[in-house]
């Protein structure tokens, strides 16, 4: 990866980019606050989140990405633009980028964010599956034909993919992730408290205590929120079994993802799995018994990364060097025509 090279993990919850010679340099939300009156960004990543919930009404603070795929096409073009224009503003040539998606993106949105990337002054543009960069960015050499198993849990979507020899052999990508764990966690208050919480609470309870495997009710910690009858502020003590309640469906939803997945891949590759375990990559893989329940579930050994929230940016990083090698992730290459 040259210093004119710049990866891009666009991701549902965060945006992560990376460039040659000093690996990641942004790491922020993927938000953008938008003025409604003037037609104008405001600002993006880091500094457009900590407006959600707290401007007036005509500017909104969204994110452009939801489950996975582009909501708001012309949003995320101006967000991938605004990131690029931030680390490529010193460099003399056009970078060659490469972009990570979720793998259920569709051509149309992968020409989106392909001409956001060609107007905020890309050279050449490609495109990598998720679970490739994850494990690459994992240290797993898939280059060899044998079974690798990878579970990459982002913000809006959960890529499950077998691969060997460089390529997928079996996939899925399901719409659930970080953010509907959020949603959970929100509706369990709600329907069993009568405490309305926002996005951040949830996400820090869902960091802090969250346990979807053996949840000791001892461990508790305090939230605060709305009571949705009285109206009123109320602070409320949860624990991990409240957690555990809350997640338990999303997790089951996971762990038969996997197994699905593991039904349609020849046996031969089954029992290099059985032998070298299951990779959890992305931000998902931190919730606490995540890996412990998929191995109760599956009967494989399953295993979370190092640093699973950058394994798909250090993926991406990488890639730039394995383009020859690689027989799937830079598929959609010659859909588009750029020089």
């Amino acid at each position: 990866m040259s210093s004119f090279d710049i990866g891009i993990d666009l991701g549902t919850a965060n945006t992560i980019i990376t460039i040659g010679g000093k690996g990641i340099v942004v790491n922020e939300p993927s938000v953008v606050a938008y003025d409604r009156k003037k037609k104008v960004v405001l600002a993006v990543g880091s500094d457009a989140y900590k407006m959600i919930g707290r401007t007036p009404e005509y500017i909104v603070a969204v994110k452009p990405l939801k489950d996975g795929v582009i909501s708001d096409h012309e949003t995320t073009e101006a967000m991938v633009a605004a990131f690029i224009k931030k680390v490529s503003n010193s460099m003399m040539l056009k970078p060659r980028i490469i972009l990570c998606v979720p793998s259920s993106i569709t051509d149309v949105e992968n020409r989106a964010v392909i001409e956001a990337a060609l107007s905020a002054g890309a050279r050449k543009v490609y495109i990598i599956k998720e679970p490739i960069a994850a494990l690459i960015g994992a240290g797993v050499d898939i280059s060899k034909p044998n079974g690798t198993m990878v579970v990459d849990i982002g913000g809006g979507t959960t890529d499950i993919a077998v691969t060997s020899f460089n390529g997928i052999v079996q996939d899925i990508s399901l719409k659930i992730a970080g953010n509907k764990f959020d949603e959970a966690i929100i509706k369990y208050i709600s329907n069993n408290y009568k405490i309305l919480i926002g996005e951040k609470t949830a996400e820090q309870a869902k960091i802090q205590i969250a346990n979807v495997f053996e949840p000791n009710e001892k461990n508790k910690i305090t939230i605060k929120g709305r009571h949705l009858v009285k109206g009123l502020p109320e602070a409320l003590e949860i624990s991990e079994k409240d957690m555990y309640e809350a997640l338990k469906d999303l997790t089951e939803e996971i762990a038969m993802g996997v197994k699905n997945v593991l039904e349609r891949t020849p046996p031969e590759l089954v029992g290099d799995i059985l032998n070298s375990g299951i990779i959890l990559t992305g931000g998902g893989a931190l919730l606490k018994g995540l890996d412990k329940y998929i191995q109760c579930r599956i009967g494989a050994p399953c295993r979370v990364a190092d640093a699973p929230l950058e394994c798909v940016a250090k993926g991406v990083e990488a890639a730039f060097g394995l383009s020859e090698e690689l027989l799937d992730g830079f598929e959609h290459i010659s859909l588009y025509r750029y020089k």
